[in-house]
């Protein structure tokens, strides 16, 4: 059966939380966001010391316990050095592809919640002034952060508030096509927690339970690998709702949803990965079993850190990952309607 979910109240929780920076680490504006649409499903957050939300839903049978992961944790930069003309140096929070970076606009985020904009440029910003504008490479050594302040020096930049460790978020240029192709940066994670509250809506409306205990859990440390690695007691399964990806190895497309059979560390559990080939058969949803390289979720770093659980991933593919991304609604209504299924019955 395919559930009817509100698609656009999967658009609107998506909006919501794309603009709300949430680079690595760096939780305090996006939690309360979070909390705020939970409670207005009649839900209650907790978190643990490092501010991950959990949003539990009993179950019929409390006897097991499922986590279901999608994190919240964006690619961002952080500050490492104030150059004398006023230009900030940065390293990557994530694996942040540069190439693809030039030219966007960021924001510094100070410790005393003073934001700024700016430009994040190549030191060879222009083929008009430098001959290896075309050809430099674009790392952390060449990049730079131009700030939309007049401003000369190191010391008129302090005198903002900015100084080294300050986090440094990304504009996300979210857009949706009248087609429902949905472009934007961070569909990974957040397209995922727009399926996880579309989830819990379609629960409330219909008064419906899942068939087990469910903690939904939104952390801020994926992008480098660790946000899974603290398992609440009694988890014995974590699915970990992610994107997928597209490529001449891979089946997967924007229109159906990635099933994760293994990625870079190591397969992921026999049984839980046919459970979800049979949901998305059960509610009649494209699916593609892929096998991906350079790539990892929180449910294999849950796994890794030693968790006696079993794990599996899925999620909506994505062209460009790491970069403006597009997937389609299509994605992201069929990785909704897996995750119901997988909820609500055995």
């Amino acid at each position: 059966m395919k559930y009817n979910i509100d698609k656009q109240y999967l658009i609107d929780s998506f909006k919501r939380i794309i603009n709300v920076p949430s680079p690595v680490g760096y939780y305090v504006e996006l939690n309360p966001v979070l909390e705020e649409m939970a409670q207005e499903l009649g839900l209650s957050v907790a978190r643990d010391n490092r501010s991950t939300t959990y949003i539990t839903v009993p179950g019929k049978n409390p006897e097991k316990t499922i986590m279901v992961g999608a994190h919240a944790d964006t690619l961002g930069m952080m500050v490492y050095k104030i150059e004398k003309d006023g230009k900030l140096r940065v390293r990557q929070l994530g694996g942040c592809n540069f190439n693809n970076l030039e030219g966007e606009t960021v924001y510094v985020h100070t410790r005393d919640g003073r934001k700024y904009s700016g430009l994040f440029a190549c030191q060879s910003h222009s083929v008009h002034v430098f001959e290896d504008a075309r050809s430099l490479e674009r790392n952390e050594s060449t990049m730079m952060i131009i700030l939309d302040q007049d401003i000369s020096s190191k010391e008129e930049v302090q005198a903002l508030g900015i100084s080294n460790g300050d986090f440094v978020s990304i504009g996300p240029r979210m857009q949706l096509t009248e087609n429902d192709y949905l472009k934007s940066r961070f569909i990974d994670d957040k397209g995922a927690i727009a399926c996880v509250f579309s989830v819990l809506k379609y629960l409330k409306e219909n008064n419906l339970q899942p068939v087990h205990d469910i903690i939904f859990a939104i952390p801020y440390n994926e992008e480098i690998g660790f946000g899974g690695t603290y398992i609440p007691d009694g988890v014995s399964e974590y699915l970990a709702i992610d994107i997928g990806l597209i490529g001449p190895d891979l089946e997967g497309n924007e229109h159906s949803v990635s099933i994760c059979a293994k990625d870079n560390a190591s397969p992921y559990d026999y049984t839980l990965t046919n459970r979800l080939v049979e949901c998305a058969k059960a509610t009649d949803t494209k699916y593609a079993l892929d096998v991906f390289y350079r790539y990892g979720t929180d449910a294999n770093a849950a796994m890794r850190a030693g968790n006696n659980l079993r794990a599996a991933a899925f999620g909506m593919a994505v062209y460009c990952s790491h970069g403006m991304e597009r997937t389609h609604l299509d994605g992201m209504l069929g990785t909704t309607n897996i995750l119901l299924e997988y909820l609500l019955n055995e």
